[in-house]
């Protein structure tokens, strides 16, 4: 038997390409005295992967040269030596972007296949939904009454915010995406009351018709031109979550800041960056509120699946481009 993984190759400069990414066949590992071996069977791939590309420092180590990468993966147990921990069982863990992974039980967690799809937990149930909840009521406080604008609303992190917002009785939610189909499944599907296609006009023109009574809530994914464009339709004491600024990840010169910043001073506005890991504690919170939203059918989530570890590199690419619907999730 053989497992592959993915390694970064180099790193980028600007947009990433098929040759920062080497796919190397290597030894099955063996599960060492407590340890288990995991068959992985789906792994995430998600914007934040394109900073630890980088050597600069930030909130994470970056990914080493001729290493592998990691990130949220599920798979089968199919090796234990570890008390707790059978074979058969699915777990969740960090070591993705490979076909097997050995474990410390501490960086595992045993899911139970019959509260939803397993990979749920790589996008409505895990981190994208938690990154969901937690920007939208604790950093930005939504409440009810409130119109809330979210950019990059058809992916992982925005199209539930989007429903959250519904769900806790917000006034109007707009949301922006990249493509007319995307429009649609935001309107027609999700429950948005307006959305538009930020590649069709200027951001400011378009809120500001989805908008006309101004926004109250901001949550940012993309930065940039959306983010000065929300700057501009705030209300007074308006609040801005920024999660991403997928716009600028790739930017090999310095990105202007919003030109309408000293708006902040007339409008009260405040506007706070957050990290999913900051807001552990809510998980518990979260799964209880939101698991049974979903298997009520009441939270629509969808998945961009693309199937194979060789072409997980690709499917990562995509994401940053913008090929995807929800969650970007590669099958193995």
């Amino acid at each position: 038997m053989t497992a592959t993984e993915v390694r970064l190759a180099s790193r980028p400069e600007g947009a990433p390409t098929l040759d920062n990414f080497d796919v190397v066949e290597v030894d099955v590992p063996k599960a060492g005295p407590g340890q288990i071996l995991v068959r992985n069977t789906w792994l995430s791939v998600d914007p934040y992967m394109r900073g630890r590309m980088s050597a600069a420092k930030s909130y994470v180590a970056p990914f080493e040269v001729g290493k592998v990468m990691d990130g949220g993966a599920i798979g089968e147990v199919i090796e234990s030596n570890a008390d707790g921990i059978s074979v058969g069982d699915v777990v969740l863990h960090g070591l993705g972007w490979r076909t097997h992974a050995v474990l410390d039980p501490a960086g595992a967690r045993v899911l139970d296949p019959e509260v939803a799809p397993v990979q749920a937990h790589l996008s409505v149930l895990g981190m994208p939904g938690l990154t969901a909840y937690a920007g939208l009521f604790d950093v930005a406080g939504m409440k009810e009454g409130d119109t809330v604008f979210v950019s990059g609303a058809a992916g992982a992190v925005g199209s539930l915010v989007g429903q959250l917002a519904k769900l806790r009785g917000a006034k109007r939610v707009i949301g922006s995406a990249g493509s007319a189909e995307k429009v649609r499944w935001l309107r027609e599907e999700l429950g948005f009351d307006a959305a538009f296609n930020y590649k069709d006009a200027p951001v400011r023109e378009q809120l500001r018709e989805a908008a006309p009574d101004g926004v109250d809530v901001y949550f940012d994914n993309v930065g940039g031109e959306h983010l000065e464009a929300a700057i501009g339709a705030l209300n007074v004491h308006g609040r801005i979550a920024v999660c991403g600024m997928i716009s600028q990840y790739n930017a090999t010169e310095p990105t202007p800041a919003p030109r309408n910043l000293a708006q902040i001073i007339a409008k009260r506005f405040t506007m706070r960056g957050f990290l999913v890991g900051d807001h552990a504690h809510l998980r518990p919170k979260f799964l209880d509120e939101v698991a049974p939203l979903v298997r009520e059918g009441k939270i629509v989530y969808t998945e961009t699946v693309v199937d194979g570890i060789q072409r997980a590199p690709q499917a990562f690419l995509d994401l940053l481009s913008g090929g995807n619907t929800g969650k970007m999730l590669v099958r193995l």
